[in-house]
């Protein structure tokens, strides 16, 4: 039996909230996406904007990353960019982008020991950063459906890497939902809800039908 006394509405220090989590976007890019086989693409870019676009609701801070952009690479997913267009873009040349000092300064600068972390591929440009942050001391939670890997197994493999390193994986709709945790948070309400319709697949439309028949304010 629960001893109701000891129950609090405080949430869990384990969970996200928009002031103890920092988001890290790695390597979203043209020539990383053309090598990504583990799903399909068109729903990873998916993911991942729908994560860009639940920071930008919660205020989270971001960091967003590149590899070789102009030597090989492309540009950032336009898409991403299009969410966070006055932010600054850390363009690298390692692999591992906790080995590049600007993104190390970066993730530091926001403050937050939590880091949600997505990025291409999963067995490379995301499984080395998460296992250095971790090493460091960060939590991390790793986004998998808005991260890709150049085969299913590569994906998988990497992400039972991470996970045996201390890191957690979450899905983009998890990350979002946790943000809000509640349906009464009205600030935060409206922008959830156009995410989810966005972004959210079915959910989305099961929103929309929700307020259709029920009236606003009737999707949780």
């Amino acid at each position: 039996m629960v001893d109701i006394s000891e129950v609090t509405a405080s949430p869990s220090p384990d969970l996200l909230t928009p002031d103890n989590c920092a988001m890290l976007f790695v390597d979203h890019q043209p020539q990383m996406f053309f090598g990504t086989g583990s799903g399909d693409r068109t729903a990873i870019i998916n993911s991942t904007v729908g994560l860009a676009k639940a920071a930008k609701a919660f205020d989270v801070p971001v960091v967003l990353s590149t590899v070789a952009a102009d030597s090989f690479s492309g540009p950032i997913l336009p898409q991403l960019a299009d969410v966070f267009p006055e932010q600054e873009i850390v363009d690298r040349t390692t692999m591992n982008a906790w080995e590049d000092v600007a993104f190390v300064e970066a993730v530091k600068a926001t403050g937050r020991e939590k880091l949600v972390i997505a990025g291409l591929w999963t067995e490379v440009c995301v499984v080395l950063p998460a296992l250095s942050a971790l090493a460091q001391g960060y939590e991390v939670y790793v986004v998998a459906d808005a991260s890709g890997g150049v085969s299913p197994q590569a994906h998988e493999h990497a992400v039972q890497r991470m996970v045996r390193g201390g890191a957690v994986p979450v899905t983009w709709v998890q990350v979002l939902l946790e943000l809000q945790r509640d349906w009464a948070r009205t600030d935060t309400y409206e922008a959830t809800t156009g995410v989810v319709k966005e972004h959210g697949g079915t959910y989305g439309l099961g929103v929309v039908y929700a307020e259709a028949v029920l009236g606003a304010h009737a999707a949780g």
